[in-house]
Order: structure tokens, then C-alpha cells, then sequence
């Protein structure tokens, strides 16, 4: 097939770009690779898909010298005439939407960046899918549209009414935005919950991210609630191979072709045993620094994830420490650290 993966100089879109053109289908990545974190990273990423940094100019398509079947193009979401001339030219089989303004707190200081990407950015790529049909829309949610639900399970019945950040409102308001045109316009949509995404290669604005620097040059770290927290922390491998499955899962309801999974690793961690995790593979003991809880955040996230496992086979089941120490080696590698 031919597919569109957005975000794909981003975390998860990198591995997923990699997962489909090694399953042989035909993928075009875009990206605008903005500055909320560092780009060198992002560019890093690309390297490893086999794009070179001096060739990505905005809008114009780079060949990859690794994947033969890829092809990426920097891309602003919002640009409407640009995302829509893609979807003209290309004739995408399926789209998998994984570009967003993510982070919680970032949210609260850059309200407005969350609109233009997540809302307006959205919005075109849905406009670009009635236009130019697809056979299947996945697209990022998060596990962050619970809010301060105090059930859990989170399962994908429970009522999300109730977000807690404006980076969560928009996702939830993705959803809505989906099952609307999937009910108008017979688009087949499949929005996916993320928890807690680590891993090598992973965003320097995460706290196990954050953590490992510190750590590793010496310095406290922001240990929020003290340490009174748990969150459902699910490995890359485990979300890119589920995202993939959907893809392959198209929704075949009549009303509106919609669904709504969650993918987490279905056993949340303590976040002082997740710390405790990454001093024993840094070999080296942190220095903490006990908060508050910070506006935005929420004591703890756990997914049900009975649907995924129902309609795809599959659970994700990488366990912290086989996770967290992919992440130091890949650290110690990729930014030469030595303790």
C-alpha cells in the first residue's frame, strides 16, 4: 500500500515509517520539524531512514537512500494547500497521523501551538482524506483524554469529558473531529490512546529522558508529587507493532466507520521504582528534588486494553527493565556518555 505517516522525523513516527517499509509497503513521511525540542535529534532520525538534512529545502519530496519505498517532505500541518496538494499527488491507499504539538505543561505556556497543529493541522488532513479517499485513517490520540478519571482500568467506554490540560482537550477533540467525518463522510477512522511512550531514540521533554541526563551529568531531578505517581509506560516496539496492526484493521461499522483503541502496556509503575530502574542501568544514584504536583498532570494512568487484544491479537508486554536499559545503551551510544 501507500501510506502516509506524519510526524515521521517524531518519535514514534520513525519507527513506524521504518516497521511499514520493511513489510514492503510504499510510505511518504512528513514532518515540519519544529523546534519544541531539538531538531538535531529529529534530523538524527531521519539520517538513520537514510534522508539527508541538507536536502530536506520545505515542500520538496527527498528520496531515501536507505529505504527505497521512502520518500519524506517537510511539511507544515497547517499549511492547507500544501497538506492538500500531497493528498492530490500521491493518491495515499492509508494514513497514519502521528504528527501533533505534544506535551502536557508545554500546553499551558504555548496554548496557541496546540490549535494551529493539533486542531487546524487536524483539520486538514481530514479535509485531505474526503477529498482524496483513503481506505483508512489512524491517527495519534492520548492516554491523556482521561483526565483525573479516578476508574481504572482507563477503557476506551469511559466517559472523557473531563480533560485536565489543553493539550488533552484537543486530542479529545480529535476524536470528536474523526467520528464526525467518519459519520458524514464514511471515512473509516481508528483513533489510538498512546501511554507513556519510551524507548530508545525517544523525546528529550520526557521525564524518563530528562531523568537520564541529569543523572548522568550530575544534577537533581524534578521528582513531581512526590513521587506519588504511577504511570502505564509502554516501550515503542510494543506501540509501533500495535499501530501497525490497525492500520491493517479498518473499521467496518455502518453508521460511522470509527473506533477508538488504547494501547499502554496494561501494568503501571510506580514512578520511584521507574526511577530506581534508571539508576540501576546508569549505575549511578540521582539526586532528587521533591514537587508538587504540576497543573496539568494527573496521579496515574493504566490502560485496558481488552479491545486490542479482542480485535488485532495483540498486548503490548515489554517490561521496564528490558525497556529502560534499550534506552540507556542507545543514550550512552548516541550521545557518547561514559560513567
Amino acid at each position: 500500500m501507500k501510506i502516509l505517516v506524519t510526524g515521521s522525523a517524531g518519535f514514534v513516527g520513525f519507527y513506524t515509517v521504518k516497521k511499514l517499509v520493511q513489510e514492503g509497503h510504499e510510505v511518504v513521511g512528513l514532518d515540519s520539524i519544529n523546534d519544541y525540542y531539538d531538531v538535531n535529534l529529529k534530523y538524527a532520525r531521519l539520517a538513520e531512514s537514510g534522508i539527508d538534512r541538507e536536502k530536506t529545502e520545505y515542500n520538496k519530496p527527498v528520496k531515501s537512500t536507505r529505504f527505497d519505498k521512502y520518500t519524506f517532505i517537510k511539511l507544515n500541518l497547517e499549511d492547507r494547500d500544501g497538506v492538500e496538494s500531497l493528498f492530490k499527488d500521491c493518491k495515499f491507499d492509508r494514513v497514519c497521523h502521528l504528527a501533533a504539538q505534544a506535551g502536557v505543561r508545554y500546553s499551558i505556556e504555548n496554548p496557541y501551538a496546540y490549535i494551529d497543529s493539533n486542531i487546524i493541522g487536524f483539520m486538514n488532513i481530514l479535509e485531505s482524506c474526503r477529498k482524496y479517499p483513503v481506505e483508512h485513517l489512524v491517527y495519534a490520540s492520548s492516554s491523556s483524554v482521561y483526565g483525573a478519571n479516578k476508574k481504572i482500568p482507563f477503557s476506551v467506554e469511559d466517559s472523557v469529558d473531563n480533560p485536565v490540560s489543553l493539550y488533552a482537550a484537543t486530542k479529545k477533540a480529535n476524536e470528536l473531529m474523526a467520528h464526525t467525518y467518519s459519520h458524514l463522510y464514511k471515512i473509516p477512522t481508528t483513533g489510538l490512546r498512546f501511554f507513556t511512550v519510551y524507548g530508545p531514540w525517544g523525546r528529550p521533554d520526557m521525564a524518563y529522558f530528562k531523568f537520564t541526563k541529569s543523572i548522568v551529568e550530575g544534577k537533581a531531578i524534578d521528582v513531581y508529587n512526590n513521587g506519588d505517581m504511577m504511570r502505564d509506560f509502554t516501550y515503542i516496539d510494543d506501540i509501533v507493532e500495535g499501530v501497525c496492526r490497525i492500520i491493517d484493521k479498518v473499521p467496518q461499522i455502518d453508521a460511522a466507520p470509527y473506533k477508538v483503541y488504547n494501547i499502554g502496556n496494561n501494568n503501571p509503575v510506580k514512578l520511584m521504582d521507574f526511577i530506581s530502574t534508571i539508576e540501576k542501568h546508569l549505575g549511578k544514584v540521582a539526586v532528587k528534588n521533591f514537587m508538587p504536583m504540576q497543573p496539568g498532570d494527573v496521579y496515574a494512568t493504566y490502560a485496558d486494553v481488552d479491545a486490542l487484544i479482542r480485535d488485532v491479537g495483540y498486548r503490548p508486554d515489554t517490561d521496564i527493565d528490558e525497556g529502560i536499559g534499550k534506552f540507556v545503551e542507545w543514550y550512552r551510544k548516541f550521545y557518547k556518555s561514559e560513567l
